[in-house]
């Protein structure tokens, strides 16, 4: 076991085998229940306590007093995992919690508060302060527990669209500045705590052997951008509507980099897959055997709430019991009416569609495209007032929200290109 405390807090670091734990479960007269898997888990809380506090309680202060966080790893994934402050806020707060509200759409919001086609919303963070932290301000008032940065489009790559790249670490830490400057005000107000997240959407470049991208400068791209982010206070960075292995394994190496906490979610817009193909199957593999695994995944935007439930439910033989699920569909689909885009989801069909979410495993739910602080509302007045029901079936799903799209379907029984590949168990961001 190597124990270690940071410099400058009492936050302890703990790197621990699974055979070590189960070792010192036993003796505390507790089943063993860490297993052999590559990737990072959390340990049930009572017999880490009693095995450990004492010898802790020798050491700088109490466990309590220094907000003991734990990681296990196999020797593989523990030659290759960093030692650093275990911080992983969600995770926290998902101790006392059955789930996470997160925030809506960015882009339909900030259209609706004066932004214009064609301009890059990552403007606003240099130039409409008023205006962002009015758009923050709404969905923390609405219940979001987690609020998404205006950062989407921050590398470079696609801030030199705007004559931007030269300001890439400034775009990103004023996204992230003022939504902690909201979420402070918040606090002080109601004692609430509120994540800042900063939103990472893709480069809009294609990945080697495909396209001109290499992985380190995707890796170089991605971890300026989160620099900026984690320089203006963001908790953990949000790489979201990714649709390739590659970008992703480029995304998750910067923040690794970086040094900050960081979840990932692929948009599922083509039959159930993303635009390159890959299955919520195999991004739960992907989640789970990667270089630096993410403190969570799952699937954002694509097609819509009942698209991306069944997406879920096929990947269900890969989810595990320390797995954070994160679900942020799209507010109905988008229709053409009176000379702009609106999308059909009501109030009620996301309520319905957060608790479905809840039932199907989801630990943090939200909106995407076309989601308003009044559906994030609705959302959470659902999830207080309605129990957990059991697990819906693909049927309960589409009676609930209406019909998928394409051959989505397909995902159940691993048909079609990139199926899910193994039985199923039963058990731009608008």
């Amino acid at each position: 076991m190597d124990l270690r405390h940071t410099p400058d807090s009492c936050t302890i670091i703990a790197i621990i085998d699974p055979r070590q734990y189960n070792a010192a479960a036993q003796r505390q007269g507790h089943a063993p229940k860490a297993t052999q898997r590559a990737g990072s888990g959390r340990f049930p809380a009572d017999p880490l306590q009693s095995a450990l506090l004492p010898w802790l309680r020798r050491g700088r202060g109490s466990g309590k007093e220094c907000g003991l966080f734990l990681r296990w790893l196999t020797p593989r994934a523990r030659e290759r995992e960093p030692l650093r402050a275990m911080t992983d806020i969600l995770h926290r707060m998902l101790e006392t919690r059955d789930w996470l509200l997160a925030d809506g759409a960015t882009g339909t919001n900030l259209f609706a508060r004066g932004l214009q086609s064609g301009d890059a919303p990552e403007l606003w963070n240099l130039h409409e302060h008023e205006k962002l932290r009015a758009h923050y301000r709404d969905f923390i008032e609405a219940g979001s527990d987690i609020v998404l940065t205006n950062t989407f489009g921050g590398t470079a790559n696609r801030l030199k669209l705007h004559d931007l790249d030269g300001q890439v670490h400034e775009v990103n830490r004023l996204g992230a500045a003022l939504l902690c400057e909201e979420i402070a005000a918040e606090k002080a107000r109601s004692g609430r705590d509120v994540v800042c997240a900063g939103s990472v959407g893709p480069t809009g470049d294609l990945f080697q052997p495909i396209g001109p991208l290499s992985h380190q400068d995707g890796v170089t791209a991605f971890a300026a951008q989160m620099q900026g982010l984690k320089d203006g206070g963001a908790d953990l960075v949000w790489i979201e509507t990714m649709s390739s292995v590659e970008e992703i394994n480029a995304a998750l190496a910067a923040a690794d980099q970086v040094g900050i906490d960081a979840v990932m979610t692929m948009s599922f817009d083509t039959n159930g897959r993303s635009m390159m193909g890959v299955t919520p199957t195999q991004l739960g593999r992907l989640a789970h055997t990667c270089d630096h695994p993410p403190s969570g995944w799952g699937g954002n935007c694509g097609t819509g709430a009942p698209d991306l439930l069944i997406g879920l439910l096929s990947a269900d033989a890969e989810i595990t019991d320390d797995d954070m699920i994160i679900c942020k569909a799209n507010c109905g689909v988008p229709e053409w009416a009176d000379g702009e885009i609106r999308y059909s989801g009501t109030e009620a069909l996301m309520a319905d569609y957060a608790c479905l979410a809840r039932d199907l495993g989801a630990s943090v739910i939200g909106g995407c495209c076309g989601t308003t602080p009044a559906h994030v509302k609705a959302m959470r007045t659902a999830l207080e007032s309605r129990p957990r029901g059991p697990k819906p079936t693909p049927e309960q799903i589409i009676k609930t929200l209406g019909d998928v799209t394409g051959n989505t379907m397909e995902l159940l029984t691993g048909e079609g290109p990139g199926g899910a590949g193994r039985p199923l168990r039963r058990r731009r961001r608008g």
